[in-house]
């Protein structure tokens, strides 16, 4: 491989959630204040927005796309008029949004919530262009306190978004409480590779081509340099799938995309 992490990055990747407690946590392989997290977060995302499908083409190698429709296909919504209303986090850019209302029937709606005002931007701009009115609205907020009620949605989905923010269990117990009962939740993250050789190449490109790559086509590496770093600190499928139950879900699963290079997970507000 090209370049291998060292002994203290991956002694921090095997503990995700330390310095959670007293007021730290990490931000990629740096330790930060959780009240700096959000910030830095939101620094990478102005960079990257206008580039959005871009910035995963990079991190998947464009498979993110099918990925995405792979999400769509578990999640099954109703192609009839019956009413079904999905909430999609951190999806500013709307690509889960209009891909679930490309599938969907006529019935359906779907709530955007980020914390980005900038992706919120490009997301609205493209509701436009596919003339989704009134089928989609765009709301800004946290998807630790998501600015809704409880039990509004019969469906909630995030696309490599939790791995951003400060505190995954509170934005899982959330995401609990604003769904109906019989709700289901959805989230594709990139992962943790479990098959030999694979990881190794997969660690070459994250951490020697896409930063570099990234800097080639934005004039700046360290949004992407970041965005690798947090995929190693995020917990791995087993152990979200442990944190999905904790936070109430039922009948807690996960499917295994390019052999763990990114998982798709599913939990049930039963």
């Amino acid at each position: 491989m090209v370049r291998r992490m060292s002994a203290d990055a991956k002694q921090k990747t095997s503990n995700p959630d330390k310095g959670s407690e007293g007021g730290e946590t990490h931000f990629g392989f740096r330790t930060v204040r959780e009240s700096e997290k959000a910030g830095l977060v939101h620094d990478v995302f102005e960079q990257v927005a206008d580039r959005y499908d871009l910035m995963n083409d990079l991190m998947s190698g464009g498979l993110h796309r099918a990925w995405k429709q792979a999400m769509i296909d578990w999640l099954n919504p109703p192609r009839s008029a019956r009413p079904f209303h999905l909430i999609d986090v951190a999806g500013g850019t709307g690509d889960i949004a209009f891909r679930f209302l490309e599938r969907a029937g006529e019935g359906a709606q779907v709530t955007v919530c980020d914390i980005n005002r900038h992706m919120l931007g490009v997301g609205k701009t493209r509701a436009e262009a596919k003339a989704f009115e009134g089928r989609v609205e765009f709301a800004c907020g946290d998807a630790e306190t998501l600015p809704f009620p409880d039990r509004s949605f019969d469906a909630y989905t995030i696309a490599f978004g939790i791995r951003n923010v400060t505190h995954i269990d509170r934005a899982l117990k959330d995401a609990y409480r604003v769904l109906k009962p019989g709700g289901r939740f959805l989230c594709l993250e990139f992962s943790h590779v479990a098959v030999p050789v694979i990881d190794q190449v997969y660690d070459a490109y994250s951490f020697s081509a896409i930063p570099a790559m990234g800097k080639w086509v934005t004039g700046d590496g360290a949004p992407y340099q970041y965005l690798v770093e947090s995929i190693r600190r995020f917990p791995d499928q087993e152990k979200f799938k442990r944190m999905i139950g904790e936070a109430g879900f039922g009948n807690a699963s996960y499917r295994n995309l390019v052999g763990g290079v990114a998982a798709l997970h599913s939990g049930w507000r039963l």
